[in-house]
């Protein structure tokens, strides 16, 4: 059983004139480091909660990106469903369903839509994957967006961590016959308050001012990825990232042990996720996070939950910020990633940020070869 003061911590949301709070999650693994085997079960708790609820052949599970982008994942592979992320980056002949996200600092999300035709008349069941829901708003609009397109007999559902969402807006979810899952209700008001009685501003670090690194980090290429951004079966998406752990087994030098960072990036986290726990179960002392696009404020109040920021390219798309919290000192650190190698100044920067507390680094490059149609299907 989860209680929300063993989950939610609130930080100050930068320069974001919506809400100036963010509900951060400690076990969630992506702005606070955290143990694969804690973010996992947390993942595996909340997909039993609708577990009985569904028939695995004939649902979609729809995870939003990006902090919910593995805990979908992670809810797929273990109920067998069909899977998809929704995302903001942009794939070579892609065709999107798009609509608005609620409080987010990049409001405009997409799904692809390739892959969804061939499938869409054998669902009868949509479960959104969410971290927190709290007014609900931007589920309402997917849902509008897919009605349009796909008008039928679907029914839906959303599950999530954390449930904000007050009377109101509940109602109008059991008004339309969807169904509310979480595993821990929270209630927002005195939020606000929270986000803004830290005065002692915390450590930023710009990727231009970093120091330059003689650190070269070894690089590995595996093939055969796949990209939940299009529709994948959850059975053959684990195949494929137990495939990145073979790989990452066999071409990586020597086992890990003592203290191992395993760094995501951005929308991309569940087979760094999965990996992570592979090498936790060896028995390493393994934390897990991510890049993520939120800028948030950090500050140096121990209660507080972030304290250093790093500011960096991203590795998708140089021209776009992302950031970096709470780096120390590991023994090993492993980046995966599913961005193009082409695009050199993110990794690099990234590297210069995690050199200042280690040597031993690897790059793990997850190549797929996305196709307008399907990806696993």
């Amino acid at each position: 059983m989860y209680k929300a003061q063993d989950l939610i911590r609130i930080a100050k949301r930068e320069q974001n004139q919506k809400r100036n709070y963010l509900v951060l999650n400690r076990l969630q693994g992506k702005h606070i480091p955290v143990s694969p085997k804690q973010a996992l079960s947390m993942f595996d708790a909340l997909a039993e909660t609708f577990q009985g609820t569904i028939v695995p052949e004939q649902t979609l599970l729809i995870g939003f990106a990006e902090t919910a982008t593995a805990i979908g994942a992670a809810a797929a592979v273990k109920l067998g469903t069909y899977y998809i992320q929704t995302t903001r980056e942009t794939l070579a002949g892609a065709d999107y369903l798009y609509f608005q996200e609620e409080h987010s600092h990049a409001a405009e999300q997409r799904l692809v839509k390739n892959g969804l035709d061939a499938v869409f008349p054998k669902l009868r069941q949509i479960v959104f994957i969410e971290d927190e829901v709290t007014t609900g708003n931007t589920i309402l609009n997917m849902i509008a967006v897919l009605e349009r397109e796909y008008p039928g007999r679907v029914s839906y559902a959303v599950a999530s961590i954390l449930n904000g969402m007050d009377e109101n807006a509940q109602e109008r979810f059991k008004d339309r016959g969807i169904r509310l899952f979480y595993l821990v209700k929270t209630d927002h008001a005195d939020y606000p308050g929270k986000a803004e009685q830290y005065t002692q501003e915390g450590s930023y670090f710009l990727a231009g001012r970093l120091p330059r690194s003689d650190v070269r980090p070894m690089e590995y290429t595996v093939s055969g990825g796949m990209d939940a951004r299009s529709l994948v079966e959850a059975g053959d998406y684990h195949k494929a990232c137990l495939h990145l752990w073979e790989e990452v087994k066999r071409q990586l030098p020597a086992p890990f042990t003592g203290d191992v960072l395993v760094l995501g990036t951005e929308e991309f986290m569940y087979p760094a996720l999965f990996c992570a726990r592979r090498i936790e179960e060896a028995g390493a002392q393994v934390r897990f996070h991510a890049t993520t696009r939120s800028p948030i404020a950090v500050f140096k109040e121990k209660q507080y939950p972030l304290h250093f920021r790093y500011e960096l390219p991203s590795f998708y798309e140089e021209s776009r910020r992302t950031f970096l919290y709470e780096l120390r000192a590991y023994r090993h650190v492993l980046i995966f990633t599913d961005a193009p190698r082409t695009q050199r100044e993110g990794i690099e920067a990234l590297v210069r940020a995690v050199a200042a507390n280690r040597q031993d680094i690897s790059v793990v490059w997850w190549e797929h070869r996305w196709q307008a149609g399907t990806d696993g299907i």
